[in-house]
Protein backbone atom coordinates (compact mmCIF):
# COMPACT_ATOMS: atom_id res chain seq x y z
CA UNK A 1 0.00 0.00 0.00
CA UNK A 2 1.11 3.86 -0.64
CA UNK A 3 0.48 6.42 2.11
CA UNK A 4 0.56 10.35 1.48
CA UNK A 5 1.57 10.56 5.52
CA UNK A 6 3.44 7.54 6.10
CA UNK A 7 5.89 4.80 5.10
CA UNK A 8 5.97 1.41 5.45
CA UNK A 9 8.38 -1.32 5.12
CA UNK A 10 8.59 -4.93 5.79
CA UNK A 11 11.43 -6.85 5.96
CA UNK A 12 12.42 -10.44 7.08
CA UNK A 13 8.87 -10.03 9.03
CA UNK A 14 9.26 -7.06 10.67
CA UNK A 15 6.89 -3.82 9.59
CA UNK A 16 7.75 -0.72 10.22
CA UNK A 17 5.70 2.09 9.83
CA UNK A 18 6.61 5.82 9.95
CA UNK A 19 5.04 8.69 10.38
CA UNK A 20 6.13 10.82 7.56
CA UNK A 21 5.60 14.53 7.71
CA UNK A 22 8.74 15.53 9.21
CA UNK A 23 8.01 19.49 8.11
CA UNK A 24 4.93 19.22 10.66
CA UNK A 25 7.30 17.13 13.26
CA UNK A 26 4.78 14.32 12.46
CA UNK A 27 1.51 16.00 13.77
CA UNK A 28 -1.14 14.22 13.29
CA UNK A 29 -3.92 15.36 11.45
CA UNK A 30 -7.13 13.12 10.50
CA UNK A 31 -5.61 11.74 7.13
CA UNK A 32 -2.52 11.06 9.05
CA UNK A 33 -5.32 9.00 11.84
CA UNK A 34 -6.95 7.49 9.11
CA UNK A 35 -3.62 6.30 7.25
CA UNK A 36 -2.49 4.48 10.36
CA UNK A 37 -5.42 2.44 10.76
CA UNK A 38 -5.41 1.63 6.97
CA UNK A 39 -1.82 0.82 7.74
CA UNK A 40 -2.49 -1.42 10.67
CA UNK A 41 -5.58 -3.19 9.13
CA UNK A 42 -3.28 -4.24 6.01
CA UNK A 43 -0.60 -5.52 8.48
CA UNK A 44 -3.54 -7.78 10.44
CA UNK A 45 -3.49 -9.99 7.40
CA UNK A 46 -0.27 -9.61 6.28
CA UNK A 47 1.53 -12.85 6.99
CA UNK A 48 4.76 -11.50 6.63
CA UNK A 49 4.32 -8.86 8.80
CA UNK A 50 4.98 -10.27 12.59
CA UNK A 51 5.54 -7.54 14.64
CA UNK A 52 5.41 -4.34 14.00
CA UNK A 53 7.78 -1.26 14.84
CA UNK A 54 5.90 2.44 14.64
CA UNK A 55 8.70 5.58 14.82
CA UNK A 56 8.71 9.04 13.04
CA UNK A 57 10.27 10.10 10.26
CA UNK A 58 13.36 12.17 10.61
CA UNK A 59 15.71 12.49 14.29
CA UNK A 60 13.21 15.89 15.87
CA UNK A 61 9.84 14.37 16.49
CA UNK A 62 8.28 10.84 16.53
CA UNK A 63 4.94 12.89 16.80
CA UNK A 64 4.88 16.10 17.66
CA UNK A 65 1.56 16.24 18.93
CA UNK A 66 -2.36 17.01 16.70
CA UNK A 67 -2.60 19.04 14.09
CA UNK A 68 -4.29 21.72 16.44
CA UNK A 69 -5.35 23.97 12.93
CA UNK A 70 -7.84 21.14 12.21
CA UNK A 71 -9.73 21.34 15.45
CA UNK A 72 -9.47 25.08 16.94
CA UNK A 73 -12.77 25.90 16.17
CA UNK A 74 -14.71 22.50 17.32
CA UNK A 75 -18.28 22.22 18.94
CA UNK A 76 -18.38 20.09 22.20
CA UNK A 77 -20.11 17.75 20.07
CA UNK A 78 -17.78 17.48 17.23
CA UNK A 79 -15.01 17.71 19.86
CA UNK A 80 -15.98 14.40 21.50
CA UNK A 81 -16.82 12.57 18.04
CA UNK A 82 -12.71 13.53 17.30
CA UNK A 83 -11.79 11.66 20.36
CA UNK A 84 -14.00 8.78 20.21
CA UNK A 85 -13.39 8.22 16.82
CA UNK A 86 -9.41 8.51 16.90
CA UNK A 87 -9.59 6.48 19.79
CA UNK A 88 -11.37 3.89 18.09
CA UNK A 89 -9.14 3.75 14.54
CA UNK A 90 -6.29 4.18 15.56
CA UNK A 91 -4.91 4.44 19.60
CA UNK A 92 -7.26 1.09 20.56
CA UNK A 93 -6.86 -0.22 17.78
CA UNK A 94 -3.35 -0.55 18.69
CA UNK A 95 -3.40 -1.26 22.17
CA UNK A 96 -5.59 -4.69 21.07
CA UNK A 97 -3.24 -5.29 17.80
CA UNK A 98 -2.49 -9.08 18.17
CA UNK A 99 0.50 -8.71 16.56
CA UNK A 100 3.39 -7.24 18.61
CA UNK A 101 3.69 -3.36 18.63
CA UNK A 102 6.78 -1.50 19.50
CA UNK A 103 7.31 2.19 19.75
CA UNK A 104 10.49 3.48 18.79
CA UNK A 105 10.42 7.13 20.72
CA UNK A 106 12.80 9.58 18.47
CA UNK A 107 12.78 13.09 19.37
CA UNK A 108 9.62 14.93 20.53
CA UNK A 109 6.44 12.67 21.60
CA UNK A 110 3.76 14.87 22.88
CA UNK A 111 -0.02 14.92 23.24
CA UNK A 112 -1.18 12.68 20.50
CA UNK A 113 2.01 11.50 19.68
CA UNK A 114 3.19 10.17 23.29
CA UNK A 115 -0.48 8.90 23.23
CA UNK A 116 0.63 7.06 20.47
CA UNK A 117 3.85 5.63 21.54
CA UNK A 118 1.19 4.76 24.93
CA UNK A 119 -0.90 2.79 22.42
CA UNK A 120 2.11 0.55 21.69
CA UNK A 121 2.91 -2.96 23.53
CA UNK A 122 5.83 -1.39 24.80
CA UNK A 123 8.25 1.52 24.14
CA UNK A 124 11.81 2.30 23.63
CA UNK A 125 13.27 5.78 23.26
CA UNK A 126 16.40 7.98 21.80
CA UNK A 127 18.24 9.84 24.31
CA UNK A 128 17.14 13.31 22.85
CA UNK A 129 13.35 12.28 23.45
CA UNK A 130 10.86 14.21 24.89
CA UNK A 131 7.71 13.37 26.12
CA UNK A 132 4.74 15.44 27.56
CA UNK A 133 1.13 15.30 27.50
CA UNK A 134 1.00 19.58 27.16
CA UNK A 135 -3.18 19.84 26.41
CA UNK A 136 -4.13 21.77 29.72
CA UNK A 137 -1.73 24.61 28.19
CA UNK A 138 -4.41 24.72 25.45
CA UNK A 139 -7.30 24.34 27.67
CA UNK A 140 -8.56 20.89 26.79
CA UNK A 141 -7.10 17.46 28.83
CA UNK A 142 -5.80 14.54 26.48
CA UNK A 143 -8.43 12.88 24.14
CA UNK A 144 -6.73 9.85 22.62
CA UNK A 145 -6.52 7.54 26.02
CA UNK A 146 -4.16 10.06 27.86
CA UNK A 147 -5.47 10.15 30.60
CA UNK A 148 -5.81 6.30 31.46
CA UNK A 149 -2.70 4.99 30.06
CA UNK A 150 -0.04 6.76 31.47
CA UNK A 151 -1.80 6.67 34.75
CA UNK A 152 -1.28 2.86 34.37
CA UNK A 153 2.56 3.11 32.98
CA UNK A 154 3.92 5.92 35.95
CA UNK A 155 1.64 5.67 38.45
CA UNK A 156 -1.37 8.18 39.05
CA UNK A 157 0.62 11.08 41.32
CA UNK A 158 3.25 11.24 38.27
CA UNK A 159 0.37 11.13 35.81
CA UNK A 160 -1.30 13.83 37.46
CA UNK A 161 1.83 15.91 37.62
CA UNK A 162 2.46 15.47 33.93
CA UNK A 163 -0.91 16.74 32.88
CA UNK A 164 -1.34 19.24 35.24
CA UNK A 165 1.92 20.91 34.62
CA UNK A 166 1.88 20.17 31.19
CA UNK A 167 5.17 19.88 30.96
CA UNK A 168 7.78 17.55 29.61
CA UNK A 169 9.98 14.93 30.70
CA UNK A 170 13.83 13.74 28.95
CA UNK A 171 14.10 10.30 28.23
CA UNK A 172 15.99 8.97 31.24
CA UNK A 173 13.26 10.26 33.33
CA UNK A 174 10.48 8.20 31.17
CA UNK A 175 12.88 5.31 31.61
CA UNK A 176 12.74 5.91 35.51
CA UNK A 177 9.14 6.54 35.13
CA UNK A 178 8.47 2.77 33.74
CA UNK A 179 7.25 4.96 30.17
CA UNK A 180 9.70 3.42 28.46
CA UNK A 181 11.93 0.14 28.58
CA UNK A 182 14.87 1.62 27.32
CA UNK A 183 17.06 4.40 26.01
CA UNK A 184 19.95 4.20 23.69
CA UNK A 185 21.63 6.95 21.04
CA UNK A 186 19.47 7.98 18.12
CA UNK A 187 21.04 6.40 15.73
CA UNK A 188 21.00 3.02 17.36
CA UNK A 189 17.16 2.99 18.14
CA UNK A 190 16.01 1.51 15.52
CA UNK A 191 18.65 -1.19 15.12
CA UNK A 192 17.47 -1.45 19.27
CA UNK A 193 13.85 -2.01 17.89
CA UNK A 194 14.34 -4.85 15.61
CA UNK A 195 16.46 -6.29 17.80
CA UNK A 196 14.17 -6.57 19.70
CA UNK A 197 11.56 -7.54 17.66
CA UNK A 198 13.89 -10.49 16.15
CA UNK A 199 13.75 -12.13 19.68
CA UNK A 200 10.05 -11.50 20.12
CA UNK A 201 9.83 -13.31 16.95
CA UNK A 202 11.63 -16.49 17.91
CA UNK A 203 8.78 -16.98 20.00
CA UNK A 204 5.31 -18.47 19.54
CA UNK A 205 3.39 -15.43 17.75
CA UNK A 206 0.31 -17.23 18.58
CA UNK A 207 1.15 -17.13 21.96
CA UNK A 208 2.00 -13.85 22.18
CA UNK A 209 -1.27 -12.56 20.68
CA UNK A 210 -3.03 -14.34 23.53
CA UNK A 211 -0.82 -12.86 25.85
CA UNK A 212 -1.77 -9.53 24.47
CA UNK A 213 -4.99 -10.13 25.05
CA UNK A 214 -4.80 -11.65 28.42
CA UNK A 215 -2.74 -8.30 29.54
CA UNK A 216 -4.87 -5.86 28.07
CA UNK A 217 -8.05 -7.29 30.08
CA UNK A 218 -6.63 -6.50 33.30
CA UNK A 219 -7.01 -3.47 32.54
CA UNK A 220 -10.34 -3.51 31.47
CA UNK A 221 -13.70 -2.57 33.25
CA UNK A 222 -15.86 -5.41 33.91
CA UNK A 223 -13.20 -7.86 32.28
CA UNK A 224 -11.46 -10.39 34.22
CA UNK A 225 -8.00 -10.47 33.01
CA UNK A 226 -7.46 -13.97 35.27
CA UNK A 227 -10.16 -15.61 33.22
CA UNK A 228 -8.93 -14.82 29.80
CA UNK A 229 -5.91 -16.24 30.67
CA UNK A 230 -7.11 -19.09 31.95
CA UNK A 231 -9.23 -19.75 28.95
CA UNK A 232 -6.26 -18.56 26.27
CA UNK A 233 -3.68 -21.19 28.93
CA UNK A 234 -5.94 -23.55 27.77
CA UNK A 235 -6.59 -22.98 24.25
CA UNK A 236 -2.39 -23.25 23.74
CA UNK A 237 -2.94 -26.69 24.27
CA UNK A 238 -4.71 -27.40 21.57
CA UNK A 239 -2.16 -25.47 19.05
CA UNK A 240 0.56 -27.02 16.95
CA UNK A 241 3.10 -24.36 18.04
CA UNK A 242 2.47 -25.63 21.94
CA UNK A 243 3.34 -29.09 20.20
CA UNK A 244 6.09 -27.55 18.29
CA UNK A 245 7.51 -25.76 21.18
CA UNK A 246 6.75 -28.62 24.08
CA UNK A 247 8.50 -31.01 21.71
CA UNK A 248 11.73 -28.94 20.93
CA UNK A 249 12.29 -28.27 24.83
CA UNK A 250 12.15 -32.07 25.46
CA UNK A 251 14.74 -32.87 22.90
CA UNK A 252 16.96 -29.84 23.68
CA UNK A 253 16.76 -28.14 19.68
CA UNK A 254 15.15 -24.90 18.90
CA UNK A 255 11.67 -24.83 18.03
CA UNK A 256 10.27 -23.89 14.83
CA UNK A 257 7.16 -22.19 15.39
CA UNK A 258 4.77 -21.51 12.05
Amino acid sequence: MTFENLKVDINDRIATVYIDRPKKLNALNRATIEELHDAFKFLLDHDEAAVIILTGSGEKAFVAGADISEFSEYSVAEGEDLAAKGQEMVFDYISNFPKPVIAAVNGFALGGGLELAMSAHFRIASDNARLGLPETSLGVIPGYGGTQRLPQLVGKGRAMEMIMTAGMIDAQTAKDYGLVNHVTPIEELIPLAEKLANKILNNSMQAISSAIMAINDSYKDGVNGFNTEIKNFGKSFGTEDFKEGTQAFLNKRKANFK
